[in-house]
């Protein structure tokens, strides 16, 4: 008898539940894989209850859908290590073995989206990977302290973790700065920041005032010799603070007003070097249950808190004036310390001014025999700030001498009522302004002040609660923008930028005079890459060069001081053929031209799969020891720096005389199109949000160059033309073949003059000497360039107008005159207007003539970051799927990938590409979810 067949649908059932029973026992499988390997690695330990092949069945282990989610495994008395496969563990929330004798170091869990919560603390784990919080968005709760790690900085993965709550890494060995990214849009959720005895070193970033809501701050018993320091006056804002330890460092200065810290309940600022006096709002906070001041500087009266206050506070280390806090200090004492406060509370009075008699030896005091203060002796102390107009109380002052300081601000006129001043000697100091009429019998010594008599430095715009501050004005001082010394002001900036501009006539004259006696390597003169913004465009300028270095080499590029500022570096994972990028480009076409450089042309790419790429094909005639230098440069740098406001270098090209450079395709072009030939191409004007979103960016971007990556660096061409947009405008800083080592601490660093004319920075011009504020200044101009829609250097104006920051300035004196310089093309909405004026005071620092005067670039992102509302993108497409880019694998491997894909296989033009298995990340960072969060970010913050 013949037996009945099965149905096709019925066959196609059971193949179709079969296939899916198959994956799901594997997925099961790869977790369970995973966690016998975790068995194996802690020596099978029986005491866990971890028995059988099924994980899920586990005593302190948790599953959903056989799924491996929670182990904790703290406190077991644990011996091994942790296996690198556990970032396979795709689905895992909880991950704790805090307690135990783990020993090795601690493996990458990149990637895992799902972690919430991560306890390795207490353990023996010997190193912790850069890369471990990469891709962590949904991380919490973090402990991974008190284990003996190798030296190593905060990595700026964290940055992806961007619902941290608890961040605790005491006793963890960290080294460097604490990273800018700590603020509270990185970190809205931030209650907990315990970095407590580590090697940290540097001041307290100033975004720590973006956190309104951090409860418990620990930074005390830094190990390093430099211990953290300077100014802890950005406790100021952080009004939700419970808890804060400081002590044990090298922290400076006056403790701040406190009064807005309404909950704070223990502070502990112990053996540091606190000068000033106690605030009151302080003592009368009524929360506070413990507080540590002792070993410190602090003077004026001894504080009284009230009764139930913890106090340590021993008299011997301070210079409180008595130790009876129910008495007053003598007038006299009172007097001179609200003059020292206008000169920062220096150490120098702190630690010689003890007591209550200031005629008792107190530095700088002389009395007469009366106990009247008759000389008041500060010269050449090393004093800033300003000179207090509270001089005027000590009636008995015959003489002043202030000589021979950084003193800046102008002379108060109230030291003309003093009666019996017959001598005041300011001289060698950095005063400005209109000097007070003396009396006749008074001998006044102003020589050594450049600008005494004048208005107020070119540039003086004084940063608010800077030292150096005019009391009584909300910026310090005078402000450049405002009064009646504009004038002189713009003809010494004009003076200035007519002498840059004549070096860099000279240059081009000499450059295209030696280029044409084909002998451009040969002549030796001084080094000189400058570029005038009549030469440059959207797609860069030629770059005029004047001599190579001598002392230029294959292998690194020096400076003619000799100081070899940048070197190449090994990166043959980057390496890609020059067939390969031959067939991407369609043989360098004309119809794949992007734009053309100084040194090159730049030709769009698409791969088979759609990815897009640029490459940066240098031209062969220029391709001498600067064009080299420069090819090297930009590899060098882009390989040590990864950030997602810094363009990322994908690969590049050694071929013979081919040098090509290939990075990620903006698609949107340059800042530069957008703000000053949108007409012309077609584009949309940018609105204000816009345009402040991406000034934030490019903030960004330079704040990660200067100070937050392995090395300090200084861009030195930053302009409209080297910022791109990719497709949701989000802005990135481009071309870092002029990039330059920063020199350590605040000295500056002698190079060859480059850069484009109109963002140079004044010192820069003159000197050829160097540090990160000569980007600050072009920042400001490019700050310019966006409120206005205007060129730094635009020759279609009339002379008067001409340069744009002297024109900005002189614009800026009243209300009615700057709306004028507004770009028409924004509209001024309701809001907008103050928010622009913000940004034109920046500027104004930025670009200040005395590098000392303009802010750090953290200070910069602070500003902006205030400035901008929640307001998101129109689109929420991840920018990595608009460009098609796997930021998993590199460009290597995605080439690779595609020819597999296309059957064909690799000849050796391909050599150098990677094995397969190589996971050489990106340096794409991953963007952070939501507009506004990455707006107000180290930060990338």
């Amino acid at each position: 008898m013949k037996k009945p067949q099965m149905g096709l649908p019925f066959l196609t059932l059971v193949l179709s539940l079969t296939l899916f029973s198959l994956a799901a026992s594997q997925q099961t499988t790869g977790d369970a894989v995973v966690m016998l390997k975790l068995r194996q690695n802690l020596g099978n330990p029986t005491a866990l209850g971890w028995s059988g092949l099924d994980p899920c069945q586990w005593e302190h282990v948790n599953c959903e859908n056989g799924r491996v989610t929670r182990i904790q495994i703290g406190r077991q008395n644990l011996q091994g290590t942790l296996p690198p496969e556990l970032r396979n563990l795709t689905e895992l929330q909880v991950f704790e073995v805090m307690f135990n004798n783990l020993i090795g170091p601690v493996p990458s869990f990149s990637g895992l989206s799902q972690l919430q919560s991560v306890m390795l603390d207490n353990n023996n784990f010997s190193s912790f990977p850069a890369d471990f919080f990469r891709g962590m968005t949904a991380l919490s709760n973090v402990d991974i302290g008190t284990n003996p790690y190798e030296s190593w900085e905060i990595p700026e993965s964290l940055q992806d973790a961007l619902q941290l709550t608890n961040f605790s890494a005491t006793s963890a060995h960290l080294s460097g700065k604490i990273p800018s990214f700590f603020n509270s849009s990185v970190f809205p959720s931030l209650e907990n920041l315990h970095l407590s005895f580590n090697y940290l070193e540097g001041e307290v970033p100033l975004t720590f005032s973006g956190f309104p809501d951090l409860r418990s701050l620990w930074l005390n018993g830094q190990k390093s010799d430099a211990r953290l320091n300077g100014s802890i006056g950005v406790l100021k804002n952080m009004t939700g603070l419970t808890q804060v330890w400081l002590h044990g460092n090298f922290f400076a200065g006056p403790i701040p007003d406190l009064s807005g810290t309404t909950g704070l309940v223990d502070l502990n600022l112990r053996d540091n070097q606190l000068t000033g006096v106690v605030p009151p709002s302080l003592v009368k906070l009524p929360t506070l249950k413990v507080v540590n001041l002792t070993n410190n500087l602090l003077q004026g009266p001894t504080p009284s808190f009230p009764p139930g206050v913890d106090v340590d506070m021993k008299n011997a280390s301070n210079s409180f004036c008595l130790s009876d806090p129910d008495v007053s200090c003598d007038s006299r004492v009172n007097v001179l310390l609200s003059i020292a406060e206008d000169f920062g509370y220096p150490v120098t009075f702190a630690s010689k001014w003890k007591g209550n008699n200031p005629c008792s030896g107190w530095v700088g005091i002389t009395c007469s025999s009366g106990g009247n203060i008759i000389i008041v002796n500060f010269q050449n102390m090393g004093l800033s700030g300003t000179i207090s107009p509270k001089f005027a109380s000590i009636p008995s002052l015959q003489k002043l001498l202030l000589a021979k300081n950084t003193i800046t601000g102008t002379i108060p006129a109230e030291l003309t009522s003093l009666p019996d001043l017959s001598v005041l000697d300011v001289s060698n100091n950095n005063l400005y302004g209109k000097v007070p009429s003396f009396r006749q019998t008074v001998q006044l010594i102003t020589a050594g002040n450049p600008f005494i008599g004048k208005a107020a430095p070119p540039g003086t715009i004084p940063i608010p609660g800077a030292p150096g501050n005019v009391p009584g004005t909300e910026g310090g001082g005078p402000s450049a923008f405002s009064g009646s010394g504009n004038k002189s002001t713009g003809k010494i900036v004009g003076s200035v930028v007519g002498i840059v501009c004549g070096l860099c006539f000279i240059g081009l004259g000499i450059c295209f005079y030696v280029r044409k006696g084909k002998n451009y390597n040969k002549v030796q003169s001084p080094n000189m890459l400058v570029i005038h913004p009549r030469h440059s465009g959207d797609q860069d300028a030629v770059k005029a060069t004047v001599a190579g270095s001598s002392n230029d080499r294959t292998e690194s590029h020096n400076d003619h001081s000799g100081l070899s500022d940048i070197h190449v570096v090994e990166a043959g994972s980057m390496v890609i053929s020059i067939q390969v990028l031959r067939n991407v480009t369609n043989n360098f076409s004309e119809q794949n031209i992007l734009g053309r450089g100084g040194f090159g042309t730049v030709y769009k790419g698409e791969l088979h799969d759609g990815t897009q790429i640029a490459v940066k094909r240098m031209e062969l005639g220029v391709v001498g020891e600067k064009g080299l230098a420069e090819f090297k440069s930009e590899i060098t740098v882009l390989t040590k720096v990864r950030h997602r406001h810094l363009v990322a270098l994908l690969g590049y090209c050694l071929d013979g005389n081919e040098k090509l450079l290939v990075y990620e395709y903006m698609p949107q072009g340059t800042l530069s199109s957008h703000l000053f030939n949108w007409k012309e191409e077609g584009l949309k004007p940018l609105e204000w949000m816009r345009r402040l979103s991406i000034a934030l960016d490019v903030a960004r971007g330079v704040e990660y160059l200067h100070g937050l990556a392995q090395q300090s660096f200084i861009h030195r061409d930053l302009k409209p033309s080297n910022i791109l947009l990719g497709d949701d405008m989000r802005a990135k800083v481009s071309d870092f073949g002029l990039v330059r080592l920063a020199p350590e601490g605040k000295a500056s660093i002698e190079t060859r003059l480059a850069g484009t004319f109109g963002y140079l920075a004044p010192e820069y011009a003159v000197t050829g000497r160097v540090t990160t504020k000569v980007d600050v200044f072009s920042y400001g101009v490019i700050l310019m360039e966006i409120i206005t829609g205007r060129k730094a250097l635009d020759e279609t104006q009339p002379e008067d107008s001409l340069h744009l920051v002297t024109w900005f300035r002189r614009m800026y004196i009243n209300e009615h005159s700057f709306q004028k310089t507004i770009d028409p093309a924004i509209e001024l909405e309701e809001g907008t207007l103050t928010s622009i004026n913000t940004v034109a005071e920046l500027a104004g620092h930025c670009t200040a003539r005395e590098p000392y005067q303009r802010p750090d670039m953290s200070h910069v992102v602070n500003v902006l970051s205030c400035l901008v509302d929640a307001w998101k993108p129109s689109s929420e497409q991840d920018p990595d799927d608009i460009y098609g880019i796997d930021l998993e694998m590199t460009l290597p491997q995605a080439l690779k990938k595609w020819k597999a894909f296309e059957g064909g296989s690799m000849d050796g033009s391909s050599s150098s590409f990677l094995p397969s298995g190589d996971n050489t990340e990106t340096s794409i960072p991953t963007r952070p979810s939501g507009f506004a969060d990455s707006l107000t970010s180290n930060d990338g913050r």
